[in-house]
């Protein structure tokens, strides 16, 4: 079972998703490793860790599907993938779709936001049947049945109209999209979306650490904590190069580290020196030959 058929695995056996998004090669590994099935690295994570940005639409294509393949090659599960807006009209997703397919993600989503994201102005969305033709020629573009597309709509989030966002999610649903993403959905916004469409489309959501607990009913199927990574590491980063300012000794700063060789365990160094040591030429010695 190759990653695309095993991230439609888990969604079809109904196993409920919490993952932490990444923002670079190394939080994707730490993520596999502490058990997650699935990685998600998307727009926000990119945007500051690989630039500087804020996530307001700067990111092109190829930023994302740059590190996008860099962290499918440094895991072993499947990655979920941020497309934005497809980055393309309908008659040109085919592009974006190839982009993400050569590059080894196993889904992407494609929202329906229109322009940068800003939360001190008016949004606004494409049209639904703008919407549509993107999705269409995005499931007509993908060569890997098992490539999934997830249809996002930012109806709640970006213009407060959860009637907008069921309606749009049941539209997706009926094109034949693999997973909607009602960003904003509360716990009766996603019964309401999965009494209309049934178990057979997943619900995709955004949990952060603001957010109270839900049941499982009331929970949608994948949840992505998309800055967790992020966060995390900026918090405990902030406070050890001030504990290390502050030290006295490099010895204090030992507990907030991670051990030399647990770290570069992450990165085979072993493996590089079996293969030194198997390959490994004897030079040499300067008076060879010489009688």
């Amino acid at each position: 079972m190759n990653r695309h058929e095993t991230l439609k695995h888990l969604m079809q056996s109904g196993q409920p998703l919490r993952l932490p998004g990444a923002y670079d090669v190394l939080s994707a590994k730490l993520i596999e490793q502490a058990g997650y099935p699935v990685v998600y690295i998307g727009s926000y994570g990119t945007a500051a860790s690989a630039f500087g940005w804020p996530d307001v639409g700067l990111l092109e294509l190829n930023d994302l599907t740059e590190l996008a393949g860099k962290v499918v090659r440094a895991v072993k599960v499947p990655v979920i993938a941020d497309a934005e807006n497809g980055f393309h009209e309908p008659a040109n997703l085919w592009k974006t779709v190839s982009a993400f397919e050569a590059a080894g993600v196993s889904a992407i989503h494609i929202e329906d936001h229109a322009g940068g994201k800003h939360t001190d102005r008016p949004q606004h969305l494409i049209p639904l049947e703008l919407m549509l033709a993107k999705l269409r020629a995005a499931l007509d573009a993908r060569q890997d049945p098992h490539f999934q597309i997830i249809a996002r709509t930012d109806a709640i989030w970006a213009t407060h109209d959860v009637a907008e966002a069921v309606r749009r999610c049941q539209a997706f649903a009926a094109l034949g999209v693999d997973m909607v993403f009602p960003t904003g959905a509360d716990a009766d916004t996603v019964q309401s979306i999965r009494a209309l469409l049934g178990p057979r489309t997943p619900i995709v959501g955004i949990e952060t650490q603001n957010d109270a607990p839900r049941s499982r009913e009331d929970s949608p199927d994948i949840v992505l904590n998309y800055g967790f990574a992020l966060f995390a590491v900026t918090r405990t980063l902030q406070q050890a190069l001030i504990n290390y300012r502050d030290a006295q000794t490099p010895q204090a700063l030992a507990p907030m580290l991670t051990p030399v060789l647990e770290f570069e365990a992450l990165f085979d160094y072993a493996g590089f020196s079996a293969r030194a040591s198997h390959y490994d030429v004897v030079p040499p010695t300067q008076d060879a030959g010489l009688t």
